[in-house]
């Protein structure tokens, strides 16, 4: 099989289904020409294999002759050749990977263009200023993404040309300052590069080709790739194909076009239009949009077109899909369909009301399927507390949400400010791909210009972040901007609402927003899914917290960590005093203080969750952690001295000092050392679980020792638990004692720990660190953007569990551990315990239950569900209904 294939080429399945090879864009192109017959301007499609093989060894053998057969075969078809000095054909050359990426890689328009075959497109045309004002666009396009040049070059000239002629509109520019551009720009091309701009269309072509290849490796791509999880070893396809100009007069026109609003989930046509202009003009938000209802009265016949193929490419793909067309002198051209990006609100609108479309007829587990981690945090997101407020300017709302941050004129400066711990507002005329950085950086986004289609307007709802788009009120200076008389500098505080548009100076408070019924709806369903399989839990260690878990449907608490109860400002003197302690009467007295408040601290979480299972940690953490830092004190004693308490703090701090602390006294080493510490925490445990008993609740209480790493370990602080049960007459409360796995060592001895345990925990923060050697508190800088980008990971670990890594080693100790003792519970909490990704890997492993902080419940509630459903655990049976 070779490595170029025609639109219509006859593949052995749907073309659809070949996105591997074909990328996301040929694959649609492919399917829209030869199953759905739509006016698709014919081309080829060069496979994501040349790209890999490209990105491997350079460019591929035998991949020149096939491009040249394949575009002798589009000249035979259009009846016209790339530069010819008489009628020529021009072409686009564009990016397409598996995944869509919007904006993140390179596209090159009007390709074939040279000083001779200009001269033959407007005597072709007619139209000498068309044909220039292409000419131009060619120029720039390929200098700035072939050749590297940095675009302002070219855009300072046209900014000029178009001053001198009076206009705003790239429209106005006259032919004669065309013509003045056209030449300045391979002036400019020959300055950077020392050859002359190359006028052969084969070499344009390879050019393209190349540079488009070169793209999938540029850091905006690369950083799309990573936030969204995407593989970096796919490569991109390139698609070739016949250009239509709807820049031919005002006849003509381009946009981009929804089957229903990405925004609210409405069916009907939602989009933006421009009369005149390509395809560019209108993604990169260069002129104010018309919507797409103004096709109706500026081209009926067209409009009516349009709508009948909206309708058959959401019955063909089952799905709301994104669309460009081009309108060429009346004609409407379809250039591309996805499926579309969406909000969290659409999609969750779009899944529920696609199980009742009878052209549709989603299954429910089908429309699951459809909700992502993103869509359910964004019905989350917060919105502005008050209506009460002086509105600075509007704009288009075009990624919903509000955000409160400082104002940054540069995706430089953003990503600096964020980085320093600022929340960022990115202010820009209009984003480019270049700003994805400081866009991934920003609280929310803000344009003077652009539509709700334009760059910034979709990178912003694909990642859930504000923004408001086309204020055109907005005169952007350097690291200032101007609305009416009111200036705003860098580092202004700016609050935007990206449902409504407006923008307002200064800190609005924020308050949570209210999800939609469709997130009940989709939740129910993934609950019925997954019941009996995969339960989630939440991590709270305080009433409200857990009050908050099971409002969002946590079905217990799946880690308590009490270290966060001794931290009060109330409680950490009797914490010290209890470290500090040189008998037994002064540790036992402090012990007995603490008890008291774990006592109600336990209280509140058990009558909050009663009937459902609460995990709770005994204290993990070093003992140091509860005591002032050595350096300080060591500072301090040197300069100003030390009152005598802070003398005994100073020498119990050095005396618990630890080179390594994580791998320290902590966990169950702690108890080891100071029995007592754990004695206290179960009797005050109990005290609370009895209290609720009379209080006629149901406690239900797991005890969770951590760090143990033999079965020696965790049966001598079994017998410390089981004493202090006794002590304090537990009665008739069953309680189960389990273990934390979060070393290696652990999870591979777990068939022998569990004789000894009724349930084990999996600690992922841990025991990923110790699996790969890597600190978790200092690799996520430098050193772990540089493994991602030399491919030798394939993702950061501590965001998503490696199969091969921690992941086996949960599925390794999840079968060891049911081998010694079939009725085992386990359960994973930590950073993973909400990762969809994740969650595939620990449903396939066997785990009973995911413990997750409380915001994440209703993600890993559906993230439970849909790794079932992939693993093949549960059946998708349809649109009748899901399995019981």
């Amino acid at each position: 099989m070779g490595y170029v294939f025609d639109f219509d080429h006859r593949h052995e399945r749907p073309p659809m289904e070949l996105k591997d090879l074909l990328g996301g864009k040929g694959a649609n192109l492919a399917e829209m020409t030869s199953v759905l017959g739509l006016p698709v301007p014919p081309g080829f499609t060069i496979s994501t294999e040349a790209c890999r093989a490209y990105l491997t060894a350079g460019w591929p053998a035998g991949l020149d002759e096939e491009v040249a057969a394949a575009r002798a075969r589009l000249e035979e078809r259009m009846g016209k050749r790339l530069g010819d000095p008489e009628d020529p054909l021009l072409v686009s050359v564009r990016s397409g990977a598996k995944f869509s990426m919007p904006g993140m890689m390179d596209t090159v328009l009007n390709l074939g263009l040279n000083d001779r075959s200009v001269a033959g497109l407007a005597k072709q045309t007619g139209d000498e200023r068309f044909a220039y004002d292409s000419y131009r666009r060619f120029l720039a396009m390929y200098g700035r993404i072939v050749l590297e040049i940095p675009g302002e070059e070219f855009d300072r000239l046209l900014e000029a040309a178009k001053e001198l002629a009076g206009t705003d509109a790239d429209a106005g520019v006259p032919v004669v300052l065309l013509r003045f551009l056209c030449d300045s720009y391979k002036a400019i091309v020959e300055r950077a590069t020392g050859r002359p701009f190359p006028q052969d269309p084969d070499e344009q072509l390879r050019g393209a080709i190349e540079a488009v290849f070169r793209s999938w490796n540029g850091p905006r791509a690369r950083a799309y790739r990573e936030h969204e999880g995407i593989p970096h070893d796919l490569g991109t396809a390139v698609n070739v194909q016949a250009m239509v100009f709807g820049n031919r007069d005002d006849r003509s026109g381009t946009g981009v076009g929804f089957t229903r609003d990405p925004n609210t989930g409405a069916q009907g046509e939602y989009g933006d239009f421009l009369v005149n202009a390509q395809g560019e003009d209108v993604v990169a938000g260069i002129r104010n949009t018309l919507p797409l209802s103004a096709l109706a009265e500026l081209f009926p016949e067209v409009h009516a077109e349009l709508l009948e193929i909206f309708a058959r490419l959401e019955r063909h793909y089952r799905d709301m899909c994104d669309t460009e067309f081009t309108i060429e002198q009346g004609k409407l051209w379809m250039l591309q369909t996805r499926v579309g990006k969406r909000t969290g609100r659409a999609a969750l609108r779009m899944a529920v009301d696609m199980t009742s479309d009878p052209a549709i007829a989603l299954s429910r587990a089908e429309a699951i399927q459809r909700i992502t981690e993103d869509h359910v945090e964004q019905v989350l997101h917060p919105q502005f507390a008050t209506q009460d407020l002086e509105v600075l300017t509007t704009g288009l709302a075009a990624s919903p949400g509000a955000a409160v941050g400082r104002a940054y004129f540069s995706a430089d400066d953003a990503e600096a400010a964020a980085a320093r711990g600022e929340p960022v507002i990115l202010v820009r005329t209009e984003t480019s791909p270049e700003d994805v950085h400081g866009m991934l950086a920003a609280q929310g986004i803000l344009t003077a210009r652009g539509g709700l289609v334009s760059h910034a307007a979709v990178v912003a709802r694909g990642w859930g972040k504000p923004a408001v788009v086309g204020a055109d009120a907005l005169r952007i200076s350097g690291r200032r901007m101007e609305v009416g008389g009111t200036v705003v500098e860098e580092g202004d505080w700016l609050s935007i609402d990206g449902s409504s548009g407006q923008v307002v100076l200064g800190q609005v408070p924020l308050t949570a927003a209210e999800p939609p019924p469709e997130l009940q709806t989709i939740l129910g369903w993934a609950d019925e899914l997954r019941a009996g399989h995969l339960a989630v839990r939440a991590n709270a260690d305080n009433g409200p917290d857990a009050r908050n878990a099971r409002r969002l449907g946590a079905e217990g608490i799946g880690l308590c960590r009490t270290e966060h109860m001794f931290l009060g400002e109330d409680r950490l003197p009797v914490v010290r005093r209890m470290i500090l302690a040189e008998t037994e009467e002064e540790e036992r007295a402090a012990l007995e203080e603490l008890r008291a408040v774990q006592r109600e601290d336990f209280r509140a979480i058990l009558e909050e969750m009663d009937g459902l299972p609460v995990t709770v940690r005994l204290l993990d953490p070093p003992l140091h952690e509860f005591l002032p830092d050595v350096a300080e004190l060591e500072l301090k004693r040197a300069t100003e001295g030390l009152s005598d308490e802070e003398e005994r703090l100073y020498g119990a701090a050095k005396a618990w000092r630890e080179f390594n602390p994580m791998l320290g006294v902590r966990g169950v080493r702690l108890g080891v050392l100071k029995p007592g510490l754990y004695s206290m925490q179960v009797r005050a445990l109990m005290e609370a679980a009895a209290d609720r008993v009379a209080a006629g609740g149901r406690p239900v209480v797991e005890i969770m020792i951590p760090l143990t790493v033999a079965k020696a370990e965790l049966a001598e602080a079994r017998r410390w638990v089981e004493e202090a049960l006794a002590e304090a007459g537990a009665g008739g409360l069953e309680v189960r004692i389990g273990t934390m796995i979060e070393t290696p060592r652990a999870a591979l001895r777990a068939g022998e720990i569990a004789e000894v345990a009724e349930f084990f925990s999996f600690g992922t923060n841990d025991l990923t660190q110790l699996t790969f050697g890597f600190s978790r508190d200092d690799v996520e800088g430098r050193m772990m953007s540089a493994y991602l980008a030399k491919g030798l990971l394939p993702a950061n670990p501590f965001e998503t569990v490696d199969p091969e890594g921690v992941g086996e080693l949960v599925r390794l100790a999840c079968e060891r551990g049911r081998a010694h003792r079939p009725d085992l519970k386990l359960g994973v909490c930590g950073e993973h315990g909400g990762d969809p990704a994740s969650i595939e890997v620990f449903a396939g492993a066997g785990v009973d239950y995911v413990s997750c902080s409380p915001f994440r419940v209703p993600v890993a509630r559906l993230a439970a569900a849909q790794a079932l459903l992939a693993l093949g655990v549960v059946k998708d049976e349809g649109p009748a209904g899901v399995p019981a």
